[in-house]
């Protein structure tokens, strides 16, 4: 019986060698190895770090994913293999990765209402958008540099204007969407050393929209900027400070009534018209391009110069969010009023069914966000107070982030290897080191 047993045990057992693209010293060795086939990702990250670990006494265990034939592992060894149809008599090559999973959770940083709006594009410093009106400037968790005062409405989306400001000592710009109707762009001094908080206004207020402005987005130039408006409409605005078309100089007072500087107030230089219902999200990730998101179950790609759409997909599902990113900054991902973040690949000709669906939330998706270098990893965000990262390889999301305690209405990537999120409990939290490339 004994004998029986221990052939029953070497049955289960498999011969792999564990193969990465990292180097010393996160390289185990080549020669492979029997491992029990029952294992778990987790079982599998024990066993490399055993590896990784000899004769050195400093190791520190790290998390790792594991991927086969280009998939990730989330079940047991035996019953990926069985599910894939992969053989183990042959020696199974397993690549290993560093786990995709925050490290750190800093402090919250507080607001005074709701957080609707997070834009993480510059290194230098986090931009909200809040349901108190202001717009607020973070250079770290709890470091709150500049209040951007001016809207008499919620802020309802925040984006920064040139996020790549390669000259020294210029002036950053972002823009802001608020449900007065307006956009205001600002301008600051993004290396400004002082720890006092500084309140700016507005240099430039973009008037056109008659109904509350839901989402503002950038192109890549940085002298431009769209809007997606409840009054079904996209609005392209000038963004940059120099331009004098169309502007209206406005007196603001004080109190005491000195006279501030002069407002620039400026209408909008075109408008794209096809949607029904909200245009709840827009991106501008090519200057010639942009796409939008919209209540009435439709996404479209706008030709800016021709002012028409060139494609028209259709969603069962109000859409709230969308973003464009992925294999060849192809791909749209979208989230709206159901769990499941879908994912369309516009090169595929001939069909307008998702190519990837993601449906662990159980709410809402309010916000989703591809990851800037990475063709595979994207996050997005929920009313049930989550947000959760994804790899494109996987069903399953590589991690759960629940500091929330309330819904989850905006989140984004920040320098690469945080995540910044904001919410229904007023406060912008910040995950970080999340190993990603």
């Amino acid at each position: 019986m004994v004998i029986d047993g221990q052939v029953e045990e070497a049955a289960r057992r498999v011969q792999v060698r564990f193969v990465t693209k990292f180097k010393p010293p996160f390289k185990a060795p080549p020669t492979s190895i029997a491992i029990p086939s029952n294992l778990t990702r987790l079982g599998l990250s024990s066993i490399v770090n055993n590896l990784l670990k000899a004769g050195k006494d400093d190791w520190n265990p790290e998390p790792f994913d594991f991927l086969i034939d280009g998939e990730l592992v989330r079940m047991s060894l035996e019953e990926f293999l069985l599910a894939k149809g992969i053989s183990a008599e042959k020696i199974l090559e397993i690549e290993y990765i560093r786990a995709v999973a925050p490290r750190k959770q800093e402090e919250p940083s507080l607001h005074n209402d709701w957080v609707s709006a997070v834009d993480g594009s510059n290194s230098k410093f986090v931009l909200t958008g809040c349901y108190d009106s202001l717009g607020r400037i973070w250079k770290a968790a709890g470091s709150c540099t500049h209040l951007l005062e001016g809207h008499t409405g919620a802020v309802t989306s925040v984006c920064v204007v040139n996020p790549r400001v390669t000259q020294d000592g210029a002036d950053q710009i972002v823009a802001t969407a608020s449900k007065d109707r307006t956009l205001r762009l600002w301008k600051f001094d993004a290396d400004d050393p002082s720890d006092q908080i500084k309140r700016i206004r507005a240099y430039k207020i973009l008037h056109g929209h008659n109904a509350s402005v839901q989402s503002v987005a950038a192109n890549p130039a940085g002298d431009m900027v769209c809007s997606g408006s409840w009054d079904c409409q996209i609005a392209l605005w000038q963004a940059s400070g120099s331009d004098t078309d169309d502007v209206v100089s406005v007196k603001k007072r004080k109190k005491d009534a000195e006279e501030d500087d002069p407002l620039a107030e400026e209408e909008a230089k075109s408008t794209l018209v096809g949607h029904t219902q909200c245009v709840s999200s827009v991106v501008w990730p090519q200057d010639e391009a942009i796409y939008s998101a919209s209540w009435d179950h439709s996404i479209r790609r706008w030709d800016v110069e021709l002012g028409k759409y060139s494609l028209n997909l259709y969603c069962d599902k109000v859409i709230n969010c969308l973003d464009v990113g992925g294999e060849g900054s192809a791909l749209i991902a979208a989230g709206g009023s159901d769990p499941i973040l879908r994912i369309w690949d516009p090169r595929k000709p001939g069909t307008s069914a998702p190519v990837y669906q993601f449906s662990s939330h159980s709410s809402w998706i309010s916000t989703c966000k591809w990851h800037e270098k990475s063709r595979f990893h994207l996050l997005s965000a929920s009313y049930d107070g989550k947000v959760m990262l994804w790899d494109l390889r996987t069903a399953w999301p590589l991690a759960v982030i629940d500091t929330h305690n309330d819904k989850v209405l905006c989140a984004d990537w920040w320098k690469g290897e945080s995540v910044v999120s904001g919410g229904a409990d007023s406060k912008l939290c910040i995950s970080s080191d999340v190993c990603v490339l």
